[in-house]
């Protein structure tokens, strides 16, 4: 019996994420981060509230080569609540790398760079929503009145609304 030959699915295309993967962890190799992840999802490892305050910027290792210092980057306003988490932040990366990597965790008031470059842009908070003009949201529920099922009406109109308002702005 002759087994059937397998054939790709993809047609000789890649997926995004295979093709940046090698470069994304050349770079952070360069800064100490053997884990990208660490990088790539900040805010799921330790935590919304934390990522808004502070991100990454490199993880050194010492000369035995027993626990790494991993240097964080934050504002002087909040580097005084972010040095009370630090046992806690340690504690979430260590979870991350899945060992206990980070023995050490120091936080910096500038950037990596140096003090010419001190502004600090911290891209994890959560953009400010404004509510949709009563006269979008009258539309949406005058175009979603024929829709029996309650739940989907009322998504329906806060779709509506959204998308209404934002073609007026």
């Amino acid at each position: 019996m002759k087994q059937p030959r397998h054939t790709s699915t993809t047609r000789g295309f890649s997926r995004a994420s295979t093709l940046v993967q090698k470069p994304i962890r050349a770079v952070g190799e360069q800064r100490g981060f053997a884990v990208a992840r660490l990088l790539t999802h900040w805010a799921e490892v330790v935590g919304a509230a934390t990522a808004n305050i502070a991100k990454p910027v490199n993880v050194s290792y010492g000369k035995g080569g027993m626990g790494a210092t991993l240097t964080l980057l934050t504002t002087g306003s909040q580097a005084p609540m972010l040095e009370m988490q630090k046992e806690a932040i340690r504690e979430k990366v260590n979870a991350c790398y899945g060992y206990r990597a980070i023995s050490r965790v120091r936080i910096t008031q500038t950037a990596p760079t140096g003090f010419a470059e001190g502004r600090v842009a911290f891209e994890h908070k959560a953009h400010m929503t404004s509510q949709p003009d009563p006269v979008a949201r009258n539309a949406a529920r005058t175009l979603a009145a024929d829709i029996e099922n309650q739940d989907l009406r009322s998504a329906l109109c806060a779709l509506g609304a959204n998308v209404l308002s934002q073609q007026k702005s």
